[in-house]
């Protein structure tokens, strides 16, 4: 991690990591909508075990990262939600990314 020297370049950083999430986000709703070509039902677009495994996944990488995996759970669990609705309307849609 970068040293900053003052608190502008401390915001600048955040800024800049704040503009990289949001491309991560949306790169990763983009191969949501791809998921649901793959997708047999909204039953399985809705799959609670891929999602227990995501929230396993990010807690314990959380956790090994120092991070409150509570706090990281809860932003994931808005996003999952979120995007499930968005591969729910791709599969109904047909699934034609």
């Amino acid at each position: 991690m970068k040293k900053c020297k003052s608190l502008e370049e401390v915001r600048a950083e955040i800024d800049s990591i704040d503009t990289q999430i949001v491309e991560l986000i949306a790169k990763r709703n983009d191969y949501i909508k791809q998921a649901a070509s793959f997708k047999e039902s909204v039953e399985e677009v809705k799959s609670q075990e891929r999602i227990d495994y995501i929230m396993q996944r990010v807690r314990q990488k959380s956790i090994e990262l120092n991070m409150n995996p509570n706090m990281i759970e809860e932003l994931f669990k808005i996003m999952i939600n979120e995007m499930v609705e968005t591969e729910i309307a791709e599969f109904r849609n047909g699934g034609n990314f």
